[in-house]
């Protein structure tokens, strides 16, 4: 299996999304209506049914997540204090910076990378992962941004009853607590959760439509290439040489810390009203130059 064999599915169906609204097939309520059914229902039943059925004694390991979190927190902080002292940015731009930098799509990118490539066993270990991805680098750039004066529940709230967090928490808790749930629902819940991946990598490329590089293209190029080469080197060296996991653990932390900037981290720029241009152009340039790094990752690591 090449490379291109793995990534030409996802790619296709990306710019099928990015075409599609390019062309006015469809309307930008149809849209809408498709992005809530995909982020509100299909893939928060696909991650719960997928963790329900996961073996969680190969998936939770404190060396896997020790190797993907302290690369990813080290990143964040060192971008954030750099962008502070160096360049004399204000905390809340630096955090937001700082934030793009860090922060990968790996529901919509990096979960079908790593299933295509890897096979569907490990989507256990992508799940326990990215639980808390989102509320610990979405939790900093919060409490920096507002430079420490907001209560940390008034923060971290959200964040917990985010649909992601919510389905796979469930998930994991149904699947400790060995709690029965019958043939005939999952095979239903299944069949729920079957347009999730390709629905996201279709309204991703669609989504594409609403954002440009024009604006901010010099730090967008600078954050695109900490988050796509920097920090999968440096969680790969952690993973490899520090803790020394087996290579298809190193592979999928990797390519987890390698997929493109999440559109989450530009709403959220959004809502702290701080270098909203540079995270939008961030996610547009990030996801296409990641066809490209996530190509050179795949042939090192899996190929």
């Amino acid at each position: 299996m090449t490379a291109f064999s793995i990534l030409f599915p996802i790619i296709f169906v990306v710019f099928s999304g990015y075409a599609c609204i390019k062309l006015n097939i469809f309307s930008a309520s149809a849209l809408d209506g498709l992005r809530q059914f995909i982020f509100n229902l299909a893939i928060p039943v696909f991650l719960f049914i997928n963790m329900y059925q996961a073996d969680l004694t190969q998936a939770l390991s404190g060396s896997v997540m020790l190797s993907f979190y302290l690369p990813v927190f080290a990143v964040y902080l060192i971008s954030c204090g750099a962008l502070k002292l160096l360049m004399n940015k204000s905390l809340a731009d630096s955090a937001a910076m700082a934030l793009a930098s860090t922060y990968s799509n790996t529901i919509l990118v990096g979960l079908p990378v790593i299933i295509s490539s890897l096979g569907a066993e490990y989507g256990a270990m992508v799940f326990m992962i990215i639980t808390f991805h989102s509320a610990l680098l979405f939790s900093c750039t919060f409490i920096f941004a507002s430079n420490f004066q907001s209560r940390f529940i008034d923060t971290i709230k959200p964040l917990l009853l985010n649909p992601i967090v919510m389905s796979i928490s469930l998930g994991l808790v149904c699947n400790y607590l060995s709690m029965p749930i019958s043939d005939t629902i999952q095979t239903a819940l299944t069949l729920l959760s079957e347009p999730a991946i390709a629905g996201a990598l279709f309204v991703l490329g669609a989504s594409l439509n609403s954002y440009s590089i024009k604006q901010a293209w010099q730090s967008a190029l600078f954050i695109s290439l900490t988050k796509l080469v920097l920090l999968p080197l440096t969680v790969f060296v952690m993973a490899k040489w520090a803790m020394q996991l087996p290579p298809k653990h190193v592979a999928v932390l990797t390519l987890m810390s390698a997929s493109p900037l999440g559109v989450n981290a530009y709403l959220v720029a959004r809502q702290l009203k701080c270098q909203q241009a540079v995270l939008a152009s961030s996610v547009v340039l990030s996801t296409v130059l990641s066809i490209f790094t996530l190509a050179a990752w795949l042939t090192a690591l899996v190929t």
